[in-house]
C-alpha cells in the first residue's frame, strides 16, 4: 500500500510511505526517502513487535546515523575519500570530519528514490546517479526491490549497472534490537559464519590484514552474547565496540547464512543470509542523541549487520576479489535475506 505523509522530506515534497503485509500478520513500512526501511513488526507469541530501530518521520533528515536507509553508492569508508581506478585518481566527497567518505559522501540516503513498483508484499524503488556524483566516475542506474514473504523473510535485492567502471558497494544499513527498540542489545546471542575480521583504526580506516578471529573476541562461530567479549581488547576499544568487518564463508555471489541474532529472551532469532563477501558488523557505539521514538537512543541500544563489500576496497587491489569494483555494463545484484523466527 502506498501512501503520502503530511511530512515532507527536505527537498519540501511528502515523504511516500509503503506498507507490506503478509498472512501471518507481519508488517514492513518504508520510505521513497533513501529507500528506507522505517518498521519491521514480527508476531511474537500473539503480539506485534518492532524489531527495527528507527525514527519518527519528522526527525529522518535529523539522524546521523543511517536508520535503516540503503547506503550508495560506496558503504562504509573511503580512506581520505581518494583512490586509484584504471590509473586516474578519484576525489570523492569527504563527509566524515572533512577527512573521509562514510557511506558515498551525500549519498543514496539522501536522495528521494522514484517508488516504479508497489504491491501488497513487494516494493521496488529506482535511483539514477550521474556520472561524477560525489566525485565517482560512470553513470549508474539502480533498484532496491523489498519482497516480504509468508514465511516471515524480507528480501533485499540491490540491482545495478554503470557505463564505466567504478566503485559500487550497496547495503541497507537496518538496526535491529529484537526485544523491542528500548533496551541495551548487548544481551542479545550472536553468530557470525566468519573465519576473518578486519582491524581498523580509531576513524574506522583499515589498519592490518585481514586477521583470524580464532582466540579473540571477534570470534562469534558459535553463538554468546555480546556482551561475553566486548571491549576486551585494543581493536574495540578503538571503535568503542565492534564496528568491523568480518569476512564470511563461502564466496561472493553465493547466497549464504552470514548472521543469526537471538532476542535476550530467547523468543525470536534473525537470520541473516546474503551474497556478499563480507558484513560489517556495528554495536551502536555512537548511537546515543539520535532520534528515536522514546526521545533519543543510547549507545549500545541496536545492532546494525551491513552485508557488503570490505571497506576502503578501491584502495586494496588485493581486495577486489571480495567485490566493492563494478566493470562497466557487468549487472550488480546484491541480496541480503532477512529471516524472522518466532
Amino acid at each position: 500500500m502506498l501512501t503520502h505523509s503530511r511530512t515532507k522530506a527536505s527537498d519540501q515534497q511528502p515523504y511516500q510511505l509503503v506498507t507490506l503485509g503478509n498472512h501471518k500478520g507481519m508488517q514492513i513500512q518504508l520510505t521513497d526517502w533513501g529507500a528506507t526501511l522505517l518498521s519491521i513488526k514480527v508476531p511474537v507469541n500473539g503480539q506485534l513487535r518492532e524489531t527495527l530501530c528507527s525514527c519518527p518521520l519528522e526527525k529522518l533528515a535529523e539522524n546521523q546515523a543511517y536508520l535503516g536507509a540503503t547506503i550508495g553508492r560506496f558503504a562504509n569508508r573511503i580512506h581520505r575519500g581518494k583512490f586509484r581506478l584504471n590509473g586516474k585518481t578519484e576525489q570523492i566527497v569527504k563527509n566524515q570530519q572533512n577527512r573521509h567518505t562514510l557511506h558515498g559522501g551525500n549519498g543514496f540516503d539522501q536522495r528521494r528514490w522514484q517508488v516504479s513498483h508497489v504491491t501488497a508484499n513487494t516494493v521496488l524503488f529506482s535511483l539514477f546517479s550521474a556520472d561524477g556524483d560525489q566525485g565517482f566516475t560512470g553513470n549508474v542506474s539502480v533498484q532496491a526491490r523489498y519482497h516480504l514473504t509468508e514465511d516471515n523473510r524480507l528480501v533485499l535485492d540491490l540491482t545495478a549497472i554503470s557505463d564505466q567502471d567504478t566503485a559500487l558497494n550497496l547495503t541497507n544499513h537496518a538496526y535491529f534490537n529484537l526485544d523491542g527498540t528500548n533496551s541495551d542489545v548487548r544481551q542479545h546471542q550472536l553468530q557470525l559464519f566468519a573465519d576473518h575480521y578486519l582491524p581498523v583504526d580509531h576513524e574506522g580506516i583499515p589498519n592490518r590484514p585481514l586477521t583470524t578471529v580464532a582466540q579473540t573476541g571477534f570470534d562469534f562461530r558459535q553463538t554468546k552474547t555480546i556482551a561475553q567479549d566486548f571491549l576486551c581488547d585494543q581493536d574495540q576499544l578503538a571503535v568503542g565496540g565492534y564496528d568491523h568487518a568480518f569476512l564470511l564463508q563461502g564466496t561472493l555471489g553465493e547466497l549464504k547464512p552470514a548472521a543469526k541474532l537471538i532476542s535476550a529472551t530467547g523468543d525470536l532469532t534473525l537470520l541473516l543470509s546474503t551474497n556478499q563477501a563480507a558484513i560489517q558488523v556495528y554495536t551502536g557505539n555512537f548511537l546515543a542523541g539520535n532520534p528515536s521514538h522514546f526521545g533519543t537512543y543510547q549507545n549500545y541500544q541496536a545492532i546494525a549487520l551491513e552485508p557488503e563489500a570490505l571497506p576502503d576496497t578501491p584502495n586494496h587491489p588485493e581486495w577486489y576479489q571480495y567485490g566493492g569494483i563494478q566493470k562497466a555494463n557487468k549487472p550488480y545484484h546484491h541480496q541480503i535475506v532477512y529471516q524472522f523466527v518466532s
